[in-house]
């Protein structure tokens, strides 16, 4: 039995070193607060999103609030980084060496996935990296950004969609974004058809209407993708997420923490993330707003 003992103890200790080995690691970053209230709640967000995620074996959700993290100690270990934030020139990932930050964990298989306005990046600055890294991005003048209530009735099998049923809600959805060429590595995932008086607008911002967009009318579009980055790992985009309320329904919510554990390579469940928010989880968080 003693010389049992060792070779159990190190058993053990290999059993508990996989366990921890297996673990994935994922980094939400929450921008800093814009917009009116209820709008662009990035921090309330992100916390939501993580208290949902923490039914999920082996995932680890660290969320950093007001931006870019103060160090870039933040990410060792990371299997994934996503970004929730406003965007354009003001892009987190553009400030100081971000780029060139997230571009050494791209090259390394780290997953990449951004949220709503952090779709958006200057055509010539953040633009061809994020082509490269995530198919994809919002590009100003060509995208548009109108407030509508697609109808997501198709969904692909994915393991982003496991469990989501169709579903309808307005919000600030972007589309004709800028694409790889033929869309080459790209997924669809949220594809809708919006009608004439979408295209027609107003827009958001700037108004519109834009007449590349009205010339597509009855085109279908992608407001949600998966894709892979040059070196192998998940990334994804979504473009709703305007509305804090919207972390409410169910089926977008689900397929948001779906995409979450996706990118950081842990296991979707059959029937996707399971969770529930209530009215009085939606208001925590919020940040100080003027009206």
């Amino acid at each position: 039995m003693k010389r049992l003992l060792p070779v159990l103890v190190a058993v053990l200790a290999g059993s508990l070193l996989s366990g921890l080995a297996a673990d994935r690691k994922l980094v939400l970053i929450a921008g800093k607060p814009s917009h009116p209230p209820g709008e662009h709640e990035f921090r309330a967000g992100a916390l939501l999103l993580q208290k949902c995620l923490a039914s999920v074996p082996g995932l680890q959700v660290n969320v950093h609030t007001n931006g870019w993290p103060d160090s870039d100690g933040a990410f060792d270990g990371a299997d994934a980084v996503v970004i929730y934030s406003d965007g354009g020139t003001g892009h987190p990932a553009l400030q100081g060496d971000h780029l060139k930050v997230l571009q050494g964990l791209i090259a390394k298989g780290v997953g990449f996935g951004v949220m709503h306005y952090a779709c958006e990046v200057p055509k010539d600055h953040g633009g061809p990296e994020f082509l490269s890294w995530i198919g994809g991005y919002y590009e100003d003048h060509y995208s548009c950004n109108p407030m509508w209530s697609p109808d997501y009735q198709l969904l692909p099998e994915h393991p982003i969609t496991r469990g989501v049923r169709p579903f309808s809600i307005r919000d600030e959805w972007y589309f004709n974004l800028r694409w790889r060429p033929d869309m080459k590595g790209i997924t669809p995932i949220l594809v809708a058809k919006p009608s004439d008086a979408v295209r027609d607008g107003p827009y958001v911002w700037p108004q519109g209407p834009y007449p590349h967009i009205q010339a597509n009318k009855g085109r279908d579009e992608v407001m949600m993708w998966v894709a892979h980055g040059p070196a192998g790992g998940r990334a994804f985009g979504f473009t709703g997420g305007h509305f804090h309320k919207n972390w409410g329904n169910d089926n977008l919510r689900k397929i948001v923490l779906n995409a979450l554990v996706w990118i950081a390579r842990a296991e979707v469940p059959p029937n996707g993330v399971e969770s529930s928010v209530t009215a009085e989880e939606l208001q925590q968080n919020l940040d100080v707003k003027r009206k």
